[in-house]
């Protein structure tokens, strides 16, 4: 039975999804006009360990995760630069996925585009006008916030102590709002903008609304999970579920789930104290495995400090596991007995606890660090348990047990399988030996072999060339 910490509800509850056997979870993705930071690193982190538990568990999850490439940001780098607003998103989509696979982050069942979905949201924003939840005041439509009763529901804010805060989405006309909760579902293009038709202005819509008719469209009027950074609970998710609601006369999520904050050297981080950090910037130092493993050291609800001495001290921990693989590895090679022991199946048996255990932290909310701990208690135990004299059999079962655990965590362990530079070096060699003695059948099956483990050659006329795909 797996537990999560409901923000709607504040406490923790049984999970039971709205289609048995089935996680429907919608996760707010970056707005894309730069590198991803360490900061946005954490929820994906997070939440695709969250995914991979469920899946674990025998669920099929069909996890969204959008990106935002229609903003303010986006379109003041893109005047900077000179060039389009959909180049800039373009390219820093490419950069976030290839930052999302260094950190083994799955890709989403599907990764919507906001400019894409516009028609969603014409369409979401008429049928508020219709209920009476909108209004249009000279092209800028606006959701009436107290008209929807429960506003407030998910931040546990009352109305009257409400200001309308977090993203900015003001526009021109601010006075024209019928009050100041109302908050932005349309807006007017202002000069060199992009933009696109609509029954009140030529415009775009606001960022709020996106997310509701991304997650209707790909998830349904009624999902289990949504989930962010505690940053979006006001005014994001708060306006989503407004939204959401009062169009589809449903409850919009049954689980609101969000990571705690980031700091850095126990201060918030921001451009003017000079500690940011892109997770390229990571990455030049650290294998982002590293960075996902120092995530995962802390409860997702807790907040997490970064630092030099604790990604060390991730990087140490992240070693000891996978040195413990290589040992398993190591004595499977020079094993002398292919099947278990009466005793090497006991010790198995007892081995077995620390699945029970892990499950247990995991099932209670996702304790990350918990099931971390429990994946040291097992290397401990591979440790003294296994030796010369022990089984390939009696191996291979600890070596499954732990990269399985490792696995649901996003963690790579088992680096015996991926190749050495001196390995692809000495296979390029043996392909143009093969080449030479017109023995293309065998050129082409190493080619074949070297791409199944994710190196892509390139003959060129400086000779070949090998990247890692």
């Amino acid at each position: 039975m797996i537990k999560l910490y409901n923000t709607l509800t504040k406490k923790k509850e049984e999970f039971v999804p709205v289609e048995a056997g089935k996680v429907k979870m919608y996760v707010c993705g970056p707005t894309v006009y730069n590198f991803i930071h360490i900061g946005n690193a954490r929820p994906m982190i997070v939440f695709d360990t969250v995914r991979r538990y469920f899946e674990y568990r025998g669920y099929e999850v069909n996890y969204v995760s959008n990106f935002t490439d229609v903003d303010d940001k986006i379109i003041k780098k893109a005047i900077e630069e000179n060039i389009s607003a959909n180049e800039i998103s373009e390219r820093y989509i490419a950069e976030c996925k290839k930052d999302m696979a260094g950190m083994n982050v799955k890709p989403a069942t599907k990764h919507p585009l906001a400019t894409e979905e516009i028609c969603g949201m014409v369409e979401m924003i008429s049928q508020l006008i219709e209920k009476g939840y909108a209004y249009n005041k000279n092209g800028t439509v606006y959701f009436r916030a107290r008209k929807f009763a429960d506003y407030g529901k998910l931040s546990h804010k009352n109305l009257d102590d409400l200001q309308s805060g977090g993203r900015s989405l003001l526009v021109t006309g601010e006075d024209e709002k019928e009050t100041p909760l109302d908050f932005v579902l349309w807006k007017p293009k202002k000069e060199g903008e992009p933009a696109w038709e609509s029954p009140w202005s030529d415009g775009r819509p606001g960022w709020h609304i996106e997310c509701s008719v991304m997650a209707k469209k790909y998830l349904g009027d009624r999902i289990d999970i949504h989930a962010g950074g505690e940053d979006l609970v006001f005014p994001h998710h708060e306006n989503e579920i407004a939204q959401s609601e009062a169009a589809n006369g449903k409850e919009f999520a049954k689980y609101w789930l969000h990571n705690a904050f980031l700091n850095i050297d126990n201060k918030k981080m921001s451009k003017s104290e000079g500690n940011f950090f892109t997770v390229r910037e990571v990455g030049e130092k650290y294998d982002l495995q590293v960075l996902r493993f120092f995530m995962l050291n802390a409860h997702y609800r807790s907040p997490l400090n970064f630092s030099a001495d604790l990604m060390e001290a991730a990087k140490n921990g992240l070693d000891r596991i996978i040195t413990a693989v290589d040992n398993l590895n190591f004595l499977m090679d020079s094993a002398q007995t292919d099947n278990m022991s009466a005793e090497e199946i006991s010790k198995y048996a007892e081995a077995e606890v620390f699945v029970r255990n892990y499950e247990a932290a995991m099932d209670d909310d996702f304790n990350t660090a918990d099931a971390i701990a429990v994946i040291f208690e097992l290397v401990k135990y591979m440790n003294t348990n296994t030796d010369k004299d022990s089984s390939k059999e009696y191996l291979q079962k600890l070596l499954d047990q732990i990269v399985k655990l490792a696995n649901v965590l996003g963690l790579i362990v088992n680096k015996e399988k991926e190749l050495l530079d001196v390995d692809i070096e000495a296979l390029i060699e043996e392909r143009q030996t093969a080449r030479k003695e017109k023995n293309f059948a065998r050129a082409d099956e190493i080619r074949d072999e070297l791409l199944q483990k994710g190196i892509v050659l390139e003959d060129t006329r400086e000779g070949v060339k090998w990247k890692k795909a």
